[in-house]
């Protein structure tokens, strides 16, 4: 009675799973499930028509024998695959699902298939999957992309126009995000989401734009979630698109920030001037040290101290503390930050008017428009950001920089850090002078 039992048993399992499977592995019908969709289809570059279908319905029963035939006569061109949108509502909601069977054409942009429009014969779906492949054909030859949509793979490109997102897997996202010592914004994604899909074109132009300002300092990668599974469950991915921000020894946080290419670059600034230590104060030594400085850099912050006789190395020190912080404050702004004792540098003080206010003086020079502002305040930290912040919101007076063109500098010892010496003087033996020699007048 019992082995009766189990008998029938598996024979009614046996039914079941033939019923609820109407494709197996002795088709040539591709089995699609959550697990394998992505890998098989969107990472493929076949063309892929796939059926999405229930079990119980009445026309995907209908469909079966001519989407098997179809499936052999197009083995080696044309991947035909099923999915039970049934048993997996999620994998049928990603594409908007509602009807049984729905067909769908996996071709050029994977991330954008196309709905099926042909009868549902073995000859017409045969005929369609060929007009598809030759368009597919058409449009590689025309230089068109073959594969399917997302982000470029692992791509570094620093030149204009072209994406610097970097694509982030499972193999690579501990070694380039977590062990190096760059900041990070990092997409996590799904190639089906229309969200993403939106973002992406923002987040290449912000990850081109990013990577100039800060040098490749702060980067933008992409990780597609529904590839990479273990990494969106690592950080508790739920939703797409989600941003993440990545700095070496601190636990990731979420980007709130919006979703333009100027939100993200604004956030992405922020983030690099936090993280960034103050620029360097340089001494002018050469004209090589003024050039670089100021070409490179949108304005050029010039002091000129007084000699280190007048205000020996602890009063030079000050200064330099108090410009060091006026740097920091300001280096979101990433100017150059130069300086040169009085005297050392004259055709620099000339053309920059310095010298008839006193020293410490200091100038704010736009090499490439080749004007300078003065300040006029105090050498403070008041005086100084003061002036600056002026500088920054567009206002204060400009004048242009005499002669035109960045003078001729001297090459000079860089200081030692130490007190000045004053010169070292002769000495005069009186002994032999005969003073009855000197007219008593004349002294």
């Amino acid at each position: 009675m019992a082995r009766g039992v189990l008998l029938l048993g598996a024979v009614f399992c046996s039914l079941y799973v033939t019923v609820r499977s109407m494709y197996s592995a002795r088709d040539d019908v591709v089995v699609l499930t959550p697990s394998n969709f992505n890998q098989e289809v969107l990472q493929s570059n076949s063309l892929w028509l796939v059926e999405f279908y229930a079990p119980w319905c009445g026309h995907c029963k209908n469909l079966t024998p001519d989407w098997k035939k179809a499936a052999t006569a197009l083995k080696g061109i044309v991947k035909i695959g099923a999915v039970d949108a049934d048993e997996h509502k999620s994998l049928g909601g990603q594409y908007g699902i509602r009807g049984f069977p729905t067909i769908k054409v996996f071709g050029a942009n994977k991330n954008k298939p196309e709905d099926y429009q042909g009868a549902r014969s073995a000859e017409a779906i045969v005929e369609s999957a060929l007009n598809a492949v030759r368009t597919l054909v058409k449009s590689r030859l025309s230089g068109g992309s073959g594969g399917g949509g997302g982000y470029d793979s692992g791509k570094q490109t620093y030149s204009g126009g072209k994406k610097e997102v970097i694509e982030l897997t499972d193999d690579n996202f501990d070694r380039q995000v977590l062990n190096g010592d760059d900041v990070w914004l990092v997409e996590f994604f799904a190639p089906w989401c229309g969200h993403c899909k939106n973002l992406e074109p923002e987040w290449a132009a912000a990850a081109a734009e990013v990577a100039e300002q800060t040098k490749g300092k702060v980067k933008l990668g992409a990780v597609d979630a529904t590839v990479h599974q273990g990494l969106a469950s690592r950080y508790g991915i739920r939703g797409f698109p989600t941003i993440k921000i990545f700095q070496k020894g601190e636990e990731p946080v979420d980007y709130e920030g919006g979703r333009t290419r100027a939100d993200i670059v604004a956030r992405a600034l922020d983030l690099f001037s936090d993280s960034a230590p103050p620029p360097e104060i340089l001494e002018i030594l050469n004209e090589d040290t003024l050039k670089t400085t100021c070409e490179a850099h949108q304005l050029c912050v010039i002091a000129v101290l007084p000699h280190i006789l007048d205000t020996g190395a602890a009063g030079r020190n000050s200064y330099l503390e108090v410009m060091l912080k006026m740097a920091d404050k300001y280096k979101k702004k990433m100017w150059g930050w130069l300086w040169a004792e009085a005297g050392t540098q004259l055709d620099l003080e000339t053309s920059l008017g310095i010298g008839g206010f006193g020293y410490p003086a200091m100038a704010a020079v736009n090499a490439r428009k080749m004007k300078f502002a003065l300040l006029k305040g105090s050498f403070s930290e008041t005086g100084i950001n003061e002036f600056l912040r002026e500088l920054s919101f567009g206002r204060g007076s400009t004048l242009p920089v005499g002669g035109g063109a960045l003078p001729k500098i001297n090459t000079v010892e860089a200081w030692d850090g130490k007190d000045g010496e004053l010169p070292m003087e002769d000495d005069i033996d009186l002994s032999d002078v005969d003073l009855d020699d000197f007219d008593k007048d004349e002294l």
